[in-house]
């Protein structure tokens, strides 16, 4: 009997041993926990239920269907003017109420905004509107414009201090006609971090920052476009036009063109191909589309900059004499209709 004790230990001690190796083992096989990835989140969202950015009614009213439908049917038009309070003071549309762009989202909340056929935002020249339509669509609220052209396009009181400041051919022999360059590689999506782990918390968070932020980190001049490209500064330029349009009136050199009609926006198309290292320049044909586009990369987490007054700013008077599609003509782009303070 003592001699079988040290043999009966020492099978029982393997089988410990194998049993606490096989555990070890187990515990091996369980994958560790994935960090929540809140921007594939936020975009697989909007893509399956809210996909503004591409399936939404226009977001820019013109001047004339704006008066109309204040004449016929006042009661569903609500009107937040974006400007200062300064700017608000010289004259604005009657119904008209002044809030801060900081503000806009907390207010449009506090409304009950579905009893509106629109709600119609206001500034001086259509883009810081048109950036918070983009924010307030992706917030949920499909029936946000912006006034196109801003306050420029109702009164001539207006567009002196904004559009008719910003015409310019002063790019023009710089534009070239060659073919786009080829987009960048697909990589990676910006990575967000709000702390946050529901879809509809991560949304809130981007969309407080953004407009806490304001509009002015958006808007780039095309003196900074150019100055950079001489540099040598590492810009991505989109040409946010029809391919036609970009060979024949010409583009800012090394722009790529990002087709509309390809929704060039979408992790099935070309979204994954923006810089998540360099600002990504967006540039169309008056700075409007380029904000509301600006809006949605944001939330995602690109560093998206928007052309100021788009082409009308560089190549004024070649798109005006082949009529191009939104060139700011004050023939017929100005109302001149009544305002509070003047007309």
């Amino acid at each position: 009997m003592k001699n079988s004790n040290p043999q009966r230990r020492y099978w029982v001690g393997l089988i410990w041993i194998v049993g606490l190796l096989a555990l070890v083992g187990c515990a091996h096989v369980a994958p560790p926990p994935q960090a929540l990835n809140e921007t594939r989140l936020l975009l697989e969202f909007f893509e399956s239920e809210r996909n503004y950015i591409n399936d939404s009614p226009p977001f820019v009213m013109g001047a004339q269907v704006l008066r109309t439908n204040l004449l016929t049917k006042p009661r569903q038009q609500y009107l937040i003017d974006i400007r200062l309070p300064e700017d608000f003071a010289k004259g604005y549309i009657r119904g008209a109420v002044n809030v801060a762009f900081k503000d806009v989202y907390t207010h449009v909340k506090g409304l009950d905004a579905a009893s509106y056929e629109n709600i119609v935002l206001i500034d001086c020249d259509g883009q810081a509107a048109a950036y918070a339509v983009s924010l307030l669509r992706a917030a949920g609220y499909p029936n946000t414009v912006s006034l196109k052209w801003g306050m420029s396009a109702w009164s001539i009181a207006f567009a002196d201090a904004a559009w008719l400041k910003k015409l310019s051919n002063v790019r023009a022999a710089e534009f070239v006609t060659t073919p786009s360059p080829p987009k960048r590689p697909a990589g990676a999506l910006p990575q967000i971090s709000t702390g946050k782990t529901s879809v509809g918390e991560i949304l809130e968070a981007r969309l407080q920052r953004l407009f806490e932020e304001g509009y002015g980190p958006v808007p780039v001049s095309h003196d900074y476009v150019f100055t950079n490209l001489h540099q040598k500064v590492d810009l991505y330029i989109i040409n946010h036009w029809t391919p036609e349009l970009y060979v024949t009136q010409g583009h800012i050199p090394g722009a790529v063109n990002y087709s509309p009609a390809e929704k060039p926006f979408q992790s099935t198309t070309y979204l994954t191909t923006l810089s998540t290292t360099a600002p990504n320049v967006i540039y169309c044909f008056t700075g409007q589309t380029s904000s509301y586009i600006s809006g949605y990369l944001r939330i995602l987490g690109y560093d998206a900059r928007s052309l100021q007054f788009g082409a009308n700013s560089m190549i004024y008077e070649r798109m005006r004499d082949n009529k191009v599609p939104n060139t700011f003509v004050p023939a017929t782009e100005i109302m001149n209709y009544e305002y509070v303070g003047g007309r």
